[in-house]
């Protein structure tokens, strides 16, 4: 929060609701969290095509691809990345005001600070979903070589080797990305998404 005295906040006259109704869904926080190489971004996007094809508002911000702008300035040290998760959760707490269907996927390996986010929007809004798969078989995805280097000691605090991973006690859905094909993956987060009311069943209406 800031401590700046001369900076209020300006209420908008478009309503979280009103833009959740123009878009017959729900605007929410899906939290893809794991393993690096558990399939955290490639569920999300998978997820994202499919719910753009049904005529949904979404964006996914991409553990690595934030890392080219928004968070270039960061490394990987137990601080920055508590501050990497704090700047992507209050950029997906304005989409979801935006009524905007907010999907990410990072690491993200401390519960504390994934709390923090679900803190920031209502308990309705935050969906923690957690890509179960355990370590061997990451490692033997890893196509980018990065547990490889990790084992060689040419990569500091990487998740999973020489820092914790710290996985959802109680998370909305968790998902065994290790066994399960991408296709089931996203039917189980699509009828979940149906369950919770954040997108409509085929015969429901947001707006009626």
């Amino acid at each position: 929060m800031t401590n700046e005295k001369n900076i209020s906040w300006h209420k908008s006259l478009v309503t979280k609701v009103q833009r959740e109704q123009m878009n017959d869904h729900r605007g929410a926080i899906l939290w893809f969290t794991g393993l690096s190489g558990a399939g955290k971004s490639t569920l999300a996007h998978a997820l994202e095509r499919a719910l753009y094809e049904s005529g949904c508002r979404t964006y996914v911000f991409d553990g690595d691809n934030v890392r080219h702008g928004l968070c270039a300035d960061l490394g990987f040290s137990a601080e920055d990345r508590t501050e990497n998760i704090r700047r992507i959760g209050e950029m997906a707490k304005l989409f979801t005001e935006a009524g905007v269907i907010a999907l990410t996927a990072f690491i993200s390996p401390y519960r504390a600070d994934r709390d923090k986010v679900r803190a920031l929007v209502a308990p309705e809004d935050f969906i923690e979903i957690y890509c179960h798969c355990p370590l061997e078989t990451c490692e033997q995805r890893d196509v980018k070589g990065l547990y490889a280097k990790a084992r060689q000691g040419l990569i500091k605090n990487f998740t999973g080797i020489s820092s914790p991973y710290e996985a959802p006690e109680n998370p909305e859905l968790l998902i065994n990305t290790g066994k399960l094909t991408l296709d089931k993956c996203v039917d189980m987060v699509l009828s979940l998404l149906r369950e919770r009311g954040i997108i409509p069943d085929v015969h429901t209406n947001l707006g009626e």
